[in-house]
Formats: C-alpha cells, structure tokens, sequence
C-alpha cells in the first residue's frame, strides 16, 4: 500500500469520526435540553410542595401551639402556686434561721455569763470564810423551805460550853421534850473545786480521793467536839449539812464507807434534799406535842367545866328547895288570910262598905324543877 492511499485512509477516518462526534453531540445536547426541562419542572413542583408544606405546617402550628397551651397552663398555674409557696417557705426558713440565731447567741452569752459567774464563784468558794457564810445561808434557806418558822423554833450560832472550851455550832433546833439538835455546816470544798476543773481523768480521780478524806477528816472533828453534851438534852449525833448533793456524791464514790463511818462516829451526813426531810419529821413532832398539850389543857378544861357545873348545880338544887319552901309558906299564908281576914273584909263589903270588892288571893301551883345533878361538890 502506497503513501497516498495511507493518507486517504486517515482522512476517511478522521471524517467519520468528526461526523460521529456531531451526532453524539448533537444528542447530547437533546438530552441536555430535555433535563433542564425536567429539572424546571421539579423546580416548579418543589415550590409548590413547599407551598403546601409552609400552609400545612402553620396550621399544625396553630393547632398545636392551642393544645399545647391547653395542656400547659394548669401546669403554669400550678407552677405559679409552687414558686409562690416555696418563695413563702424561704421568706419563713430566713425568718426562723435569724431567730434562732438570735436565740443561739442568746445562749452563748448566757453560757458565757454562766462560765464567768461560775469561775467567779469557784474562785470566792476556795476563801474559808466566804466558803463557811455560804453553807450557812444554804443552810438557813433549808431550814426556812421545811416550814421551821411556824412548827419548830431554831437559833444560829449558838454559844455553848463543851468539851475543849467554848463552841458555836452554825444552827441549834429545839426539838420536841425541850431537847436540841446541832447542826453544822462547815464543808471542806477546795479538793471538790480542783476536781471540778480538772480535765485529766487520773488527776481528778486523785482530787475526789482528797475530798473525801478532807470530809472524813472533818467528821472525825464534829465528833470530837461533842455537841450533844454541850447542849443537853440532845440526841447523841450531830448533823453535817453538805450544801449539796454532787458534793456528797463525789466523796462517796471515792469513798464508799463514809456514811458508815460518820454514823458510827454519831455523825449524820445530811444534804439539803435529807435535811429537809428530817427537819419536817422535826416539825411532825413538834405538831403531835402541840396536840397532846391541847388534848391535856382541853381534859384539864373539862374536868374543871364539869366540877363547876357540879357545884351550880347544888347551889341551884338548895335555890330550888328554898324557893320551894318559900311557895309552901306563901300558900299557907295565903289559906290563913283567906279563912281569918278575907271572910271578914267580905261582910263588911256586904254592908256597903267599900266601894270595890276584895279580890280572892290565888295560892301558887307552880314549882321548882329539879335539877339534875346528883353530885355536890362544894
């Protein structure tokens, strides 16, 4: 094959496939036509749709929003009335909260007088003599609530002679019979004080142990001073007023066996609580003497109120007898004018004599009772 016939061959291609290609681009442009015709009328479909999508969802909108506000307000009422009682419930918490914390600083500074107060006191009670005029006025206040004043007589600081000189105990009761009861109330307190403010238990414990032998130590004193004898007649023992129960308390359970011992030393430990209990028993005696001398005085009254009577009697019985006697002679008196006198005055008034009529004398019927009482004692 030649050169030329090459070259016609590419021409005869190069024309088939240029006229190919306008053909195939020819349709494609058909078809480019016909899809931006589809494609403008999706469009316009699309807008239609969201048309009718816009309507449909304002009125479901609308419907909802009623139903949904339907629903809702109640739950908005109910949440209004909610707010409203939790706002009061806060405004009530904020006004407790400031008055209890009014009332707790209250409190703290009462704790804090009391703690001031209490130190100051501890302080003057480790003074002896501040300490003894203390349990003298406790012990002037118990005997007051147990209602001596009316009952029962007592007297403070008495004076009286015992065994080692002259003795004055804080308080002598006079009992019923003319008898005594010394009470005392002089109370070691400064180991009981150091207890008190001791935080270390071991120390306290060493502190309590003191405190009990300082008061077995001072019972053995009221014992050897013998008040009973110096104010006779009196029971043979002698009170301990402790100004207070935890003083007591405290020493017994250091030492268990202080009651016995004091008792057996004719010592009676006596609280205020025990004290007032015997002063009433005091008083109960002295009531039931008070009674048997009213009972004997009322016996001494009526046997003299009887004795008189007696005598009255008599003399109304010897008054009774002369008046008596005194009626009989009259009645004879009487029978004798009216059998020897009136019979003659009547003749003469017969006679005209006279101008009223003699009256008749009536004897008397009536008589003495008896009184009635067979004993005369003159």
């Amino acid at each position: 094959m030649t050169a030329s016939m090459l070259c016609a061959l590419l021409l005869v291609f190069c024309a088939g496939a240029g006229l190919g290609w306008l053909g195939h681009a020819a349709r494609a442009g058909q078809r480019a036509a016909a899809a931006e015709a589809q494609l403008a009328a999706l469009r316009e479909n699309e807008q239609l749709v969201r048309q009718s999508l816009g309507a449909a969802s304002a009125d479901a909108a609308r419907h909802n929003s009623q139903a949904i506000g339907t629903l809702v307000e109640p739950l908005r009422e109910a949440l209004g009335t909610l707010n409203q009682h939790i706002r009061q419930v806060e405004h009530n918490r904020i006004n407790a909260y400031s008055g209890l914390r009014e009332q707790v600083a209250g409190m703290q500074r009462i704790s804090q007088q009391l703690s001031t107060q209490t130190g100051q006191l501890v302080s003057a009670l480790r003074a002896p003599q501040v300490r003894g005029r203390w349990g003298e006025v406790q012990l002037e206040r118990v005997v007051e609530l147990a209602g001596m004043a009316k009952h029962c007589d007592f007297d403070t600081q008495v004076t009286g002679t015992g065994r080692d000189g002259s003795i004055r105990p804080d308080l002598v009761v006079r009992l019923a019979g003319d008898r005594h009861l010394v009470v005392d109330a002089k109370v070691p307190l400064t180991a009981y004080l150091d207890a008190t403010g001791e935080t270390d238990p071991a120390r306290r414990t060493e502190h309590l142990a003191r405190h009990a032998k300082h008061l077995r130590a001072h019972v053995d004193q009221l014992a050897a001073k013998a008040y009973w004898e110096a104010f006779d007649p009196s029971p043979e023992f002698v009170v301990l007023f402790i100004p207070g129960d935890p003083f007591l308390d405290a020493a017994l359970t250091a030492d268990a066996g202080l009651l016995e011992y004091a008792f057996g030393r004719n010592v009676i430990l006596a609280t205020p609580t025990t004290l007032i209990a015997l002063l009433r028993t005091v008083a109960f005696g002295w009531r039931q003497e008070a009674l048997s001398r009213d009972m004997a005085t009322v016996q001494q009254l009526g046997r003299e109120l009887y004795t008189r009577l007696s005598t009255t009697g008599a003399h109304l019985d010897k008054l009774g007898t002369q008046l008596g006697k005194a009626v009989d002679a009259f009645n004879h008196t009487v029978a004798s004018i009216e059998s020897r006198v009136m019979v003659t005055a009547r003749r003469l008034h017969e006679l005209d004599i006279g101008d009223r009529a003699v009256p008749a004398i009536a004897p008397v019927q009536s008589w003495p009772r008896a009184v009635g009482f067979s004993d005369t004692n003159e």
